[in-house]
């Protein structure tokens, strides 16, 4: 298993009245929202690390990277900007992963339209 179960559970907790569709991909799982990628989990090849993908666009991309945990999500040698990484340090507490989890679903409400 390529992430963690316990911080699987996590999400799907908090998304249970919104989704129920999960893809596994890119080495971990999605949680989708109106048939929208929202929020993943995997782990970091390099460290092992338990981490969150987060969705939430471009316009609140700078602000959110300077907290806690958050690391540029980069697949192919550049930074998808509107997504972060999310380390442990960043999603462990409860009020934190609310916090990430609304930033998820507020964007994924007018994702569409920030295209």
């Amino acid at each position: 298993m390529a992430y963690n179960e316990f911080t699987a559970d996590r999400v799907r907790q908090r998304l249970s009245s919104v989704t129920n569709q999960e893809k596994k991909m890119m080495g971990g799982l999605i949680f989708m929202v109106n048939d929208k990628m929202c929020v993943g989990v995997d782990k970091d090849r390099k460290t092992g690390d338990d981490r969150l993908m987060v969705r939430f666009g471009k316009a609140v991309y700078e602000d959110l990277l300077l907290l806690k945990g958050c690391r540029e999500m980069d697949f192919t040698g550049k930074a998808m900007k509107g997504f972060l990484f999310i380390y442990p340090e960043g999603f462990d507490a409860e009020k934190d992963m609310d916090f990430w989890i609304k930033k998820a679903l507020e964007f994924n409400k007018i994702a569409d339209k920030s295209k």
